[in-house]
């Protein structure tokens, strides 16, 4: 039995290291897969997954854009040394009224609606007692009267009814006179902004309304030489496209996501330079363009309205921004949050937020007296630096910088204002 017995323990000393060999192994394994798991690489330069919807650039546009619609409202930070606003309650005629018409929150210039909005929501740069107030906002809608010939909106009433608004502020409220307006805060989204007409001659003619020289307005006019129209405190704002239509439309991008149109526009283009009006309309700019390349293969070219547009910018590479009456135009912010390169044509146009947006870095600009050579131009770029326009033009904080939330969110427009309005601070009668 002791032979037996001593014959058998090499092979149950061999059974228990054999298992214990095993149960170590399985563990060993065990931890490796845990660890891996929970630690997954990014990768940087991952292949589209067959059936994407969008292409890398057009998912990573999507996905930013929904990101900012998610981000909650942010305090007031230090780099505004509590800022506040008082926001006066006007009768419902000056802006709740124009609602009535849903595009008055819609349409190009509708920034001033977005800015009344999001101040209404901005709970830590607002101030209900307007002793502690630094500057006043007065919310007049002057945009949202649309004509009933062409749809357009018309400014004629503009004049007249931020100047009522001025009389009951003043009848109301003792913080108008004290400083004749020099802390107040209007804005001006129209063509020519302070001046309130939609051609230049006229209002050059016109020029800045007498009682609004004092204040300070937010204007989507701006030009790098003098000019009558900003003789007064500005501050320079982009034109108003709804995020929520950038958002659906990059939902929608192609299938493919390739950008299969090299140059693209879509609007007015006159066929003779003179319209009816016996003025030249876009400085014969678009007219030009429509002559040269309306055949030409490379060039996307149409001059009727179509609603769905947008999907046409997410297609393009570059999108043609030419002055209409007034240098800027909506072309601007809608090609920058689609990912297309917009090409500047307007001889000394200002653009907004500069310090926020590097806009020599993410555009072109073309000379008026260029255009003819725009081809050869386009294509000299596509050949050379584009992908690093498109890289930059693709940074997710230069599409906010543009764009308008009802909530305002790190970066976005309205908080670019404040940043520029907080500049202005030595306005403040209470820090006066």
């Amino acid at each position: 039995m002791r032979i037996l017995h001593k014959g058998r323990q090499p092979e149950k000393s061999l059974f228990f290291r054999y298992y214990q060999w095993i149960l170590w192994f399985s563990f060993t394994l065990y931890f490796l897969t845990s660890f891996f798991i929970t630690n997954k690489p990014i990768t940087l330069s991952k292949p589209r997954a067959s059936g994407s919807k969008l292409s890398l650039p057009s998912r990573v546009l999507f996905e930013s854009v929904n990101k900012t619609s998610q981000q909650p409202y942010l305090k007031n930070p230090a780099m505004f040394k509590d800022l506040k606003i008082f926001i006066y309650e006007l009768p419902s005629e000056y802006n709740e009224n124009w609602l009535s018409n849903k595009r008055c929150s819609n349409h190009l210039f509708a920034s001033e609606v977005a800015i009344h909005r999001a101040l209404l929501n901005a709970d830590d740069f607002r101030t209900f007692d307007p002793n502690e107030a630094d500057l006043f906002f007065v919310p007049v809608y002057v945009s949202c009267n649309f004509s009933t010939v062409n749809g357009s909106p018309t400014i004629v009433h503009a004049r007249s009814l931020l100047f009522s608004a001025i009389q009951f502020i003043t009848k109301n409220y003792p913080f108008w006179n004290r400083s004749q307006g020099f802390d107040h805060i209007f804005v001006a989204s129209h063509d020519y902004g302070a001046c309130f007409h939609a051609m230049e001659d006229r209002a050059i003619d016109n020029g800045i309304p007498e009682f609004l020289m004092n204040s300070i307005l937010l204007q989507t006019f701006g030009v790098n030489y003098k000019h009558p129209c900003q003789d007064v405190e500005n501050v320079l704002i982009p034109p108003y496209i709804s995020p929520e239509s950038i958002r659906k439309t990059l939902e929608k991008a192609p299938l493919t996501g390739n950008r299969d149109i090299m140059v693209f526009f879509r609007g007015k283009m006159e066929v003779h330079p003179k319209n009816v009006s016996g003025k030249f309309y876009s400085k014969r700019v678009r007219t030009e363009i429509w002559r040269r390349y309306k055949g030409d293969r490379r060039f996307f070219l149409q001059r009727h309205r179509f609603t769905g547009y947008q999907s046409e910018i997410t297609r393009s590479v570059f999108c043609l921004c030419p002055l209409g009456w007034a240098p800027w135009s909506p072309r601007l912010v809608e090609s920058v949050a689609l990912g297309c390169v917009p090409v500047i044509i307007a001889d000394g146009i200002r653009l907004p937020f500069s310090s926020a947006v590097k806009w020599s870095e993410i555009s072109l600009t073309v000379a008026e007296r260029e255009v003819g050579k725009l081809g050869q131009i386009l294509e000299h770029v596509a050949a050379t630096n584009l992908s690093t326009i498109q890289k930059n033009l693709w940074d997710p904080a230069v599409r906010r910088a543009l764009l308008f939330n009802d909530h305002m969110q790190r970066g976005d427009a309205t908080w670019q204002i404040l940043t520029s309005l907080y500049k202005k601070l030595n306005r403040s009668y209470r820090r006066s």
